[in-house]
């Protein structure tokens, strides 16, 4: 090999650090560095796309800011960090770059540029498109190799064993020992609309002292939970755990086509699986003491270590701690009412939060209340006091310690019939001070673990009509949306927690995961969107195009690729034996995963941006 002048072996020392050129080979590396022109510029120099030299650059020294053609800012660039102004002219035809300090930039041409894309596949997958698709290949190559996100189809009975509703229960029961099968699905012009399976035969049919010729439409559950044919086993489990069920019908579609596909009972799944979660919500139905909840909650952090390990994403992890405090919470209230007796009047235990929205991590504490009917007798408030102390005080006991601020059901305020919550809404949204704005934020994020749904449903509706017209109550909003402010500073470099326990680290939930859960709150409210998970408000809101198709993928992108960080670092400080937290040190990260971050902590930020804008007029108004 020729020797290599000093110019020549500082270009590459340093380029060799530079993403993507870290992936090319030696000799890729060279073959670049040597085809290198060095510039010089002067602050205040501007750049603008040259059609016939589609070069990229890469800065050595200096800072350039990236502004549109009505000069807004669009972007700062720093050290090692590279553009090419035709491909971004693609997106922002007048854009150009604008020099805030004398720089030293290098420049590849295009022609050498594409020849290593040619040679290199990691190298052209870097540029093979801009901030917004690198997040998104992050989030789609996230492994998911367990067998938890096997299609159900694998598993599954393919028999569609199908009757008609006229038909008697004698000969279904016939049916069912001829097919050798436990269930049967009833089906209208090639529809489900209803399942029957032998225990029905026994409880509905014999114990009642039907007659064997009574049509199986009365003995059966009508319009029963289906799952689609495409859905996971993770999918099927969290429904059968979620609605109690041991069969469950599978549909080409279930909300659109219900043909019936085939059966996935429980004995699939366990033939399937040893230790899944559906196993854990089981165990927790099955407790008799406060004792045997604590032994399950106990199990979770093993559990995030395993699942974490096995590929589950972040999003899918959320909702199975939440099965499980849901679960928890459903028991507790069993448990807390065998001691009471039965409950005055219809009431609905509320979550908030991200148990509300199904997005709940390790370590979190409780957000709860009660809304109970306007109808129940004056005295009822003593025994669902009651009833709170003795759920809340269980869920500390498993881990879900009480919330600091008191937003828990055993808080007479968090605790009313539905009329009285109903004026506090009216309230709150009249007059949107800072603590009537907080007090919704948590509040809207609003499911009924256990009891009337209706009475939820009813207050959550209420609030959207009161919300979603108030123009100065959503800017008010959108106003504490923006107080959560992504990590990152000029030129997109990382802004570390300075002092405390946790110096030198990003916030990962309060300064990634909140302002996400933030703004999707705030177009969900202004929009009347009911969906409560951030992940299904945000896909809720693509397709009402309240936001565009390529803002709600990069807003959901960010939200998995922040949640799965978080979740990562949280398995690895328990494998370490470390308490869990909600920091991340980025050096711990390698450099093409840090570059990651920044992307979806800048999609973040452009979305706060964009809220503001919208929403921020509602104040001046």
């Amino acid at each position: 090999m020729p020797d290599v002048s000093p110019e020549i072996s500082a270009i590459q020392a340093f380029v060799q650090k530079c993403l993507p050129f870290n992936e090319l080979s030696d000799e890729q590396l060279a073959f670049a560095c040597h085809q290198m022109e060095i510039l010089y510029l002067r602050a205040g120099s501007e750049l603008h796309p040259d059609f016939n030299h589609k070069d990229i650059r890469i800065i050595r020294s200096g800072a350039l800011e990236l502004r549109s053609g009505a000069d807004q800012l669009l972007d700062r660039l720093g050290e090692k960090e590279n553009f090419n102004l035709c491909n971004l002219a693609a997106e922002e035809p007048d854009i150009r770059a604008i020099v805030i300090e004398d720089s030293l930039i290098y420049r590849l041409d295009n022609d050498i540029h594409s020849q290593l894309r040619t040679q290199n596949r990691n190298f052209d997958r870097f540029f093979h498109s801009q901030r917004n698709r690198r997040l998104r290949r992050a989030v789609m190559l996230t492994p998911a190799n367990n067998l938890l996100m096997g299609p159900i189809d694998h598993v599954m009975s393919h028999k569609t064993i199908c009757v008609a509703p006229q038909a008697h229960a004698r000969k279904v029961a016939q049916t069912m020992v001829a097919e050798g099968v436990s269930s049967v699905m009833i089906c209208e012009h090639d529809q489900l609309v209803g399942i029957a399976t032998d225990r029905d035969l026994r409880s509905r049919l014999l114990a009642q002292g039907l007659s064997y010729d009574t049509p199986i439409s009365a003995i059966m559950t009508e319009a029963p939970t289906a799952i689609s044919r495409t859905a996971s086993m993770f999918d099927a489990m969290l429904l059968m755990s979620e609605h109690g069920i041991h069969h469950l019908p599978v549909v080409e579609d279930a909300d659109h086509d219900r043909r019936p596909k085939g059966m996935l009972t429980m004995s699939d799944l366990i033939r399937n699986r040893e230790q899944d979660p559906v196993y854990l919500v089981q165990f927790i139905h099955k407790q008799t003491s406060l004792a045997g909840l604590q032994r399950a909650a106990a199990s979770l952090p093993g559990l995030l270590t395993q699942w974490t390990d096995s590929g589950v994403r972040a999003y899918q992890l959320a909702q199975i701690f939440t099965s499980v405090s849901d679960a928890i919470t459903r028991r507790l209230i069993t448990l807390a009412q065998e001691e009471l007796g039965p409950a005055p009047a219809a009431f609905a235990w509320l979550g908030f939060g991200s148990q509300g929205r199904a997005e709940q991590a390790l370590g979190g504490d409780q957000d709860n209340a009660l809304v109970y009917a306007d109808d129940a007798p004056k005295d009822a408030d003593t025994y669902f006091k009651a009833l709170a102390h003795k759920v809340c005080d269980g869920l500390n006991a498993c881990g879900y310690v009480y919330c600091p601020g008191g937003i828990m059901a055993t808080t007479d305020t968090w605790r009313q019939p539905l009329a009285k919550w109903q004026q506090t809404v009216n309230q709150w949204t009249d007059e949107p001070t800072l603590d009537a704005v907080m007090r919704v934020s948590i509040f809207f994020d609003i499911r009924a673990i256990h009891g009337d749904q209706a009475l939820a449903q009813s207050l959550q509706s209420h609030m959207l009509k009161m919300a979603g017209s108030n123009d100065i109550f959503l800017a008010a909003l959108a106003r504490n949306a923006g107080t959560h402010r992504p990590p990152l500073g000029f030129f997109r470099r990382f802004v570390l927690e300075r002092n405390g326990e946790h110096a030198h680290q990003l916030d990962l939930k309060h300064r990634g995961i909140i302002p996400i859960v933030d703004l999707a709150r705030v177009y969900a409210l202004a929009h009347g969107v009911s969906a409560v998970n951030t992940r299904e408000r945000i896909r809720k809101l693509g397709e009402i195009q309240a936001l565009t198709l390529a803002d709600s993928r990069n807003i959901s992108d960010a939200l998995e690729y922040i949640q799965s960080l978080r979740l990562l670092a949280q398995a690895r400080q328990l494998s370490n034996h470390q308490k869990t937290s909600n920091y991340l040190d980025p050096a711990s990260l390698p450099e093409l995963q840090r570059e990651q971050l920044r992307d979806a902590f800048t999609a973040v930020n452009e979305a706060q941006e964009a809220l503001i804008l919208k929403f921020g007029r509602g104040l001046s108004a």
